[in-house]
């Protein structure tokens, strides 16, 4: 397993830096995700790993061996493509063989080795197939044998499930995770998709203009966004803007003003009066009837309402004129569109989130 360390890393394109000064370190053997939108510089970064971008500066290690200038095919990297990248005019055997055969293994190694690998990704049965007659699917299994098969130091892939349907991209991704575990490969794994980030990674690194907005793992992200921009990518937060009044009444809240109305937060290192901001999942807030008591709430008016089969999903305007969203389960008590309401604001997942 290898660790790989990013240290300063800058990488330009016609003069302009996409990437500026990126400090990383990736352990062996982790499920390392780089997530954001298009144009954050997640590819480039793992382009730049996989050694096909040049950095303009700092340095890349892989188990402390600097491999800034190392060739791409010296550095024991396998790579899974988008597009999955098969050779139209090879069978699926020769497709997941070809590496090994221009490394010239043995052909009794090759054909062990081609057959083990394309048992473990499910497609032992395919191996006389050409690429035109399997779906995308077993596209990409192939492209995942015919990384894997000669046992790289790293692997990475490049948005791998973005081309397969929901639900195959769902099974899929399981069988990734399930493949990486087994063979215990370091790997980094790019996405946009927040949810498929959450389901597989060891660690995630959140991407905003070229910089790491927030590192660690899926619930440290997830219920520890530390800026409005990760609560925001990861969840669909409701971000409120507020005024922070002082110490909240438990430990580790701060008291705040929201929408004219004063509640409880978690304080995130932060309670001196001023401006700020907190983050509210939608799956955290709860309604209560405007008639009942309620702590730590904010009353607002139910715009509209969603039967989601799963849920029920709500737009509710806050008494300062602020739309958020709410979503209900189980068997909470259902509101009607134009109900008044008192939005409940739990001080324990309310997070106060840098702007």
């Amino acid at each position: 397993m290898t660790r790989i360390d990013i240290d300063r890393l800058t990488v330009s394109y016609g003069g302009t830096p996409v990437i500026a000064d990126l400090s990383v370190e990736i352990p062996p053997g982790c499920f390392f995700t780089l997530l954001g939108p298009s144009g954050c510089g997640k590819t480039t970064l793992l382009r730049t790993i996989a050694g096909f971008a040049q950095p303009s500066g700092g340095s890349l290690r892989f188990d402390g061996a600097d491999v800034t200038r190392v060739p791409a095919y010296k550095r024991g990297i396998g790579m899974v493509f988008q597009d999955y990248a098969l050779f139209p005019d090879k069978s699926v055997f020769d497709n997941v063989a070809y590496g090994l055969r221009a490394r010239k293994v043995h052909t009794r190694a090759i054909d062990e080795r081609v057959r083990r690998y394309l048992e473990r990704v499910g497609m032992a049965a395919f191996g006389d197939r050409f690429p035109a007659a399997l779906s995308g699917g077993q596209r990409q299994r192939v492209a995942l044998a015919r990384a894997l098969v000669v046992e790289p130091r790293v692997l990475l892939m490049d948005e791998p499930l973005s081309n397969l349907d929901a639900k195959l991209r769902v099974q899929i991704r399981e069988s990734i995770a399930d493949l990486q575990r087994e063979v215990g490969i370091t790997t980094v794994f790019v996405t946009h998709d927040q949810e498929e980030a959450l389901a597989v990674s060891d660690r995630i690194a959140l991407m905003n203009k070229g910089r790491i907005e927030q590192l660690g793992t899926p619930m440290e992200i997830y219920g520890a966004p530390a800026t409005a921009y990760v609560a925001d990518f990861i969840g669909a937060a409701n971000l409120i803007e507020v005024d922070v009044v002082g110490e909240g009444t438990g430990p580790g809240t701060a008291r705040v003003r929201a929408q004219g109305h004063e509640i409880d937060v978690t304080a995130s290192g932060r309670s001196t009066p001023g401006k700020a901001c907190v983050a509210a999942r939608p799956e955290d807030l709860r309604l209560h009837a405007a008639s009942g008591a309620a702590a730590n709430a904010v009353p607002g008016t139910i715009e509209r309402r969603r039967y989601l089969g799963n849920k029920v999903t709500y737009r509710v305007r806050l008494a300062g004129g602020q739309l958020i969203a709410v979503d209900a389960h189980g068997r909470e008590p259902l509101h009607a569109e134009r109900d008044n309401v008192r939005v409940l604001f739990d001080p324990a997942v309310t997070i106060m989130v840098a702007p």
